[in-house]
């Protein structure tokens, strides 16, 4: 069976059995056919920060309702990844907190830190890169993209494609980030590229908060966070987000009449994973595993290809032959090999912008 297959580990049960609010892997239940029969009779997932059109959650949720007859409730669709450890945190024990988390890997670590996940490795843990998954199998990345620059050429003329374009007078009022950088992963992200647009670094992402600065202080920064419904009224017509995210705006409003187009900025490429984890207090333990599973099996990671998302399993698939050709052949061609910022470097990229972020865009 391919790395990422959901047959794995469908061993015969054994006296000595972990609960699944235990299990840090399906053997520990029993096998993937146990665990499928515990998520079963819990019945739910709880998620939150789902948005449907985002890495193509809507087709994931639906795959695996469909698959496992487990309803997935999603709260609070467009909230950021520090809005998702706050319910962690909130959420205690009661059967109302999240079962499980989609955050930035610089949030997953700190979840980590703070004890709030539950150890746990899919079959496929083994195939993940070392350096998109924690060691204790807190967190794992994913699904991953590139920031890139959005844009209604219905409404800007003409559509900016690099950092140094957005400065320009004729955007003014019209640049907007999908959030608060000192809450949500993406928008952290959008100020890392940046900062490697304006002779910055991962070490230095003073240089993006100077461009934010500067784009505020020209007239040019939107302070509404763009969504799909900003994105399609006009109110966000040049938008800062992944590009799996902006390339699926561009698919589903095409029949609404926005020709929302796309550009990866070169002065400014900046790639980034996206962790799941498991609440350590999970309401429903086993879904929340199985979750996890059926997100890095062949089916969940090909699903992420639909919307445009690099799935972390990409090159194992390809090698094996379980990758989707056609899906793939639709990610547009980015140059050089992604680098990646280190713990230490996104802490201190937290910190430098937590402290100025809000001067930044002020004036």
């Amino acid at each position: 069976m391919a790395p990422g297959g959901l047959s794995a580990c469908e061993n015969t049960p054994t006296a000595g059995l972990e609960k699944p609010s235990v299990a840090t892997s399906a053997a520990d239940v029993g096998g993937m056919r146990a665990l499928v029969a515990a998520a079963k009779r819990e019945g739910a997932l709880r998620a939150i920060a789902l948005p449907p059109d985002w890495a193509n959650y809507g087709g994931l949720i639906a795959g695996f309702e469909k698959k496992y007859g487990i309803k997935v409730t999603d709260e609070d669709p467009q909230g950021h990844s520090e809005d998702e450890i706050n319910a962690l945190r909130r959420g205690g024990n009661r059967p109302t907190a999240p079962d499980v988390i989609d955050v930035g890997d610089t949030f997953a670590r700190r979840a980590a830190g703070q004890n709030l996940l539950a150890p746990y490795k899919v079959a496929a843990y083994d195939s993940i890169p070392g350096n998109q998954k924690d060691s204790k199998g807190r967190w794992s990345n994913n699904y991953g993209g590139y920031i890139s620059i959005g844009c209604d050429a219905n409404r800007v003329k003409p559509c900016p494609e690099t950092f140094a374009d957005l400065l320009k007078p004729v955007y003014r009022g019209k640049v907007a980030l999908e959030g608060d950088p000192t809450k949500s992963g993406t928008a952290l992200a959008s100020v890392y590229a940046a900062a490697l647009a304006n002779n910055g670094s991962f070490d230095d992402i003073q240089p993006g908060l100077d461009f934010f600065a500067e784009l505020s202080r020209r007239g040019n920064f939107n302070p509404l966070e763009s969504t799909s419904a900003t994105v399609e009224d006009g109110r966000t017509p040049i938008s800062i987000n992944w590009d799996y995210v902006n390339l699926g705006y561009a698919d589903r409003l095409r029949d609404k009449g926005v020709d929302w187009r796309v550009a990866i900025p070169f002065d400014g490429s900046f790639a980034q994973y996206y962790a799941l984890a498991v609440n350590k207090r999970a309401p429903h333990p086993a879904a929340a595993r199985l979750w996890q599973e059926y997100l890095f099996s062949t089916e969940g990671q090909n699903l992420r290809l639909y919307g445009y998302a690099r799935p972390v399993l990409m090159d194992v698939m390809r090698q094996n032959g379980t990758l989707d050709k056609a899906a793939a052949a639709r990610l547009p061609t980015v140059e050089g090999t992604p680098q990646f910022p280190t713990d230490a470097q996104l802490e201190k990229a937290q910190e430098t912008v937590a402290q100025g972020w809000a001067k930044a865009v002020s004036g």
